[in-house]
């Protein structure tokens, strides 16, 4: 569930605004969606996991706040984005 350091390295490299990025929102959303999905197959198996399911619902919300904060930023970053992620 948790990301390796060369999943993670690759999600910076393909989601970097510049080089030596690393807190970007985008790349911040970027991670958070990937610990989401590996997430909501945990839960699929195990669907009594209800501490995992609150987790998920903070990652889920925390990600939606990231994302309004770039729309209100630029909305033309926010719109290629949501476009590159599929989201």
């Amino acid at each position: 569930m948790a990301l390796t350091k060369e999943e993670k390295t690759k999600i910076i490299e393909k989601f970097a605004v510049k080089k030596g990025d690393t807190g970007s929102p985008e790349i911040q959303v970027a991670l958070l969606t990937h610990q989401i999905e590996s997430l909501a197959d945990h839960l699929k198996e195990h669907k009594k996991d209800v501490h995992s399911k609150r987790g998920l619902l903070s990652m889920v919300s925390k990600r939606r706040r990231l994302l309004n904060y770039l729309k209100e930023k630029d909305e033309g970053r926010y719109k290629d984005f949501v476009k590159k992620i599929k989201i």
